[in-house]
């Protein structure tokens, strides 16, 4: 069954709806220590959950682990969850992620809803069946393919952010927009997103709608090609990098995802310039817009070998070549691009340099 996308109105009447529309003998909400204390009191207005146990992890990425994902197994087991039950997520990527994970394999499947909580999680990691948890070092190296019922997006949760969590986001947006056209990107590199930081109102009103261009650029490619085996790789744009700069970062001082693919685009583009034609002047320009938002990672020469064999596990590598998609210009693709180590570390030195 296809996953429906709500652009929230009134998040109460239509979570309501959903809830409706999903067999469910039990309701059960997962969130982590922060949206509990922060989002979930903006669902008391549904009725329907009232009697829904809730359940409560650590936030950060850090907690996205086996032993998070086994307590969820074990909640939802003792207190009488069955593949006909429902599982509600209400948080940001960590949540959705580790959530539908958990949904999708106790019982071997029940229904979840995904509530993104973060603009991170609205415009990427709710959308798009992708579900799981990081192992053994290494950024969502379990998981399956799983998709929610329904995903309700309400831009009233951005209130809860902090600047940083909304730069994030921001991140994923940006990449749609090169994946996407040129008026799309323009819109974006050129948005006051320091005032959307502060929350002001007409900066959170303008983002609600480049939210849902967002979320239809991926809800596109999420459904032509819904396991990733040709055009769904457009959305790796900025991660074979990313990935590796977030894994080199969770063993030092974790970063947020957005930031790491914002970096990982700084690269990515580099590349898709030197070796895809792609104009330098935009290149230039969402480097810049990057570097200002986002400021760089402290690694230095020493760290190539590291991040090259961090790279070397990124599950889109065929063989012992890796992988990445570039651009040749705004959404022309060039997917199934292999990197030679010599390239690597000039597209690494670009960033630390450029």
């Amino acid at each position: 069954m296809k996953q429906q996308v709500i652009i929230s109105q009134d998040i109460n009447a239509e979570l309501s709806q959903a809830i409706a529309a999903c067999e469910h003998d039990k309701l059960i909400i997962l969130t982590d220590t922060v949206t509990h204390r922060l989002c979930l009191p903006l669902l008391h207005g549904c009725p329907e959950l009232s009697a829904a146990h809730v359940i409560t992890i650590p936030s950060a990425d850090v907690n996205k682990s086996i032993e998070s994902l086994t307590h969820v197994w074990q909640e939802l087991g003792s207190h009488g969850a069955t593949r006909h039950s429902c599982l509600i997520n209400l948080g940001g990527g960590m949540v959705t992620d580790l959530g539908g994970f958990a949904a999708s394999t106790f019982k071997r499947g029940i229904n979840f809803i995904n509530i993104p909580t973060t603009l991170l999680a609205m415009v990427d990691a709710s959308v798009g069946g992708k579900t799981g948890i990081n192992f053994n070092g290494l950024k969502n190296e379990i998981g399956v393919f799983g998709d929610s019922r329904f995903v309700i997006l309400d831009t009233h949760f951005l209130h809860t952010l902090d600047a940083e969590n909304i730069c994030s986001g921001y991140a994923e947006m940006l990449k749609h927009g090169l994946i996407s056209n040129a008026a799309m990107w323009a819109q974006l590199v050129n948005f006051d997103l320091e005032s959307a930081c502060r929350h002001e109102p007409e900066a959170i009103t303008a983002l609600q709608q480049m939210v849902a261009d967002s979320v239809a650029v991926k809800e596109h490619i999420v459904t032509a090609d819904p396991h990733e085996h040709g055009l769904r790789k457009a959305l790796n744009l900025g991660h074979t990098f990313g990935h590796a700069f977030e894994s080199w970062s969770l063993r030092r001082k974790p970063v947020l995802h957005g930031y790491a693919v914002a970096w990982g685009l700084v690269a990515e583009l580099y590349l898709s310039a030197v070796k895809c034609g792609f104009p330098t002047e935009r290149m230039r320009q969402t480097v810049q817009f990057i570097h200002e938002h986002y400021g760089r990672l402290p690694i230095t020469c020493a760290d190539y070998a590291e991040l090259i064999e961090l790279m070397h596990h990124d599950k889109k590598n065929r063989g012992n070549e890796i992988n990445v998609t570039l651009l040749q210009n705004m959404g022309e693709l060039r997917i199934d691009q292999t990197l030679t180590e010599a390239e690597i570390k000039e597209a690494l030195d670009f960033f630390r340099e450029g």
